[in-house]
């Protein structure tokens, strides 16, 4: 009886950890509608795919990329759609933060 009671108990805690490991990377499609600025890396206005890998974000465009640190959050729902959040300052838009349609996934930028 102990003996199952163990091994239950230990399935059971693989399942919560292998359930909260997040995966190494995440691929994702941003559109910018404005050029913008993250952490001094210029980019413009169009279709990005981004990587999302532990703390940095990498955009490529064109065959062109850019990779940047970033905090990367797991919020409580689901974003309905991709959001970008800007701050203008000197005439540039410098991107804040980038909430990921479809996923739980939210990237903070320090600029």
């Amino acid at each position: 009886m102990f003996k199952k009671l163990v091994v239950a108990f230990t399935i059971l805690a693989l399942a919560v950890i292998a359930g909260t490991v997040p995966p190494k990377s995440a691929t994702f499609k941003v559109t910018l509608g404005i050029p913008a600025v993250v952490q001094g890396a210029n980019l413009a206005a169009g279709e990005y795919k981004l990587v999302v890998t532990d703390n940095k974000v990498t955009f490529t465009k064109d065959g062109q990329s850019q990779e940047v640190a970033a905090k990367i959050e797991t919020d409580n729902q689901k974003h309905p759609e991709n959001q970008i959040r800007y701050d203008t300052i000197g005439g540039r838009n410098l991107i804040k933060e980038i909430y990921l349609g479809g996923s739980k996934t939210r990237l903070i930028f320090s600029n």
